[in-house]
């Protein structure tokens, strides 16, 4: 693949990898060889480096002295974790937007849940990368609230959560065929909070479908340790 902006290689190469390891064309475990990168990539292996720090950073890889870079595991502890501070952090985006805008004023949440019904409406059951158009359909509606909130920090540490949560989520979805049709359920229902001005509601919404995910991956994993 050619990559443009080489002053953003580093960030572009760790998306690329990323994004194998999201999908699980890159298995937890698998080693990831720098050189290797390097050239099927045709860039340096400083760039390689640094975009093998980024990924370090979001907790798709561990990097081992004499090993090298290793994708990590999702373990029960990890998913746990990630789930226990994603969910408040949404509560808190969710909280911002209707402390700033009245219900009336958030057409756009609407504009923005249908086009994420668009798109799975769209997908039929021999779409590979259907789980990969849901996740970025349903950022779109957070990108969305980005806008409303204005608040750079909580933005920035919300989407540090993206590779790691999609991660999951690709999981989810791909093992439980149904989840599409749960996401648009969620992401209907929160845009109805949202118009509503009901907050209680909204926070409801967020807690109730971030613990059906974890639940799911959860199950996954005990049942891959079973197998």
């Amino acid at each position: 693949m050619r990559f443009q902006a080489p002053e953003s290689l580093s960030e572009q190469i760790a998306q690329h990898l990323g994004q194998r390891i999201i999908t699980r064309d890159l298995e937890p475990g698998e080693r990831i060889q720098e050189l290797k990168v390097a050239g099927d990539l045709n860039v340096s292996r400083g760039s390689v480096r640094e975009a093998l720090l980024i990924l370090q950073r979001r907790h798709l890889i561990n990097i081992y002295p004499r090993r090298g870079a290793v994708v990590s595991n999702l373990t029960p502890e990890s998913v746990n974790s990630l789930y226990d501070i994603y969910i408040d952090l949404l509560c808190m985006l969710g909280r911002k937007v209707l402390e700033r805008w009245s219900g009336k004023e958030l057409g756009g949440v609407m504009g923005q849940v249908s086009e994420l019904q668009a798109v799975i409406a769209a997908m039929n059951s021999t779409d590979t990368d259907a789980a990969e158009k849901v996740i970025d359909a349903g950022f779109g509606v957070m990108r969305y609230a980005y806008k409303l909130v204005e608040n750079p920090f909580l933005e920035e540490t919300l989407e540090n959560f993206r590779p790691a949560i999609s991660r999951t989520y690709f999981v989810a979805l791909e093992h439980f065929r149904d989840e599409i049709g749960e996401t648009a359920t969620f992401f209907r229902q929160l845009a109805d909070a949202a118009v509503n001005d009901d907050v209680v509601r909204l926070q409801s919404v967020i807690e109730s479908f971030g613990e059906h995910q974890r639940k799911q991956v959860l199950t996954i994993l005990r049942d891959e340790e079973n197998t």
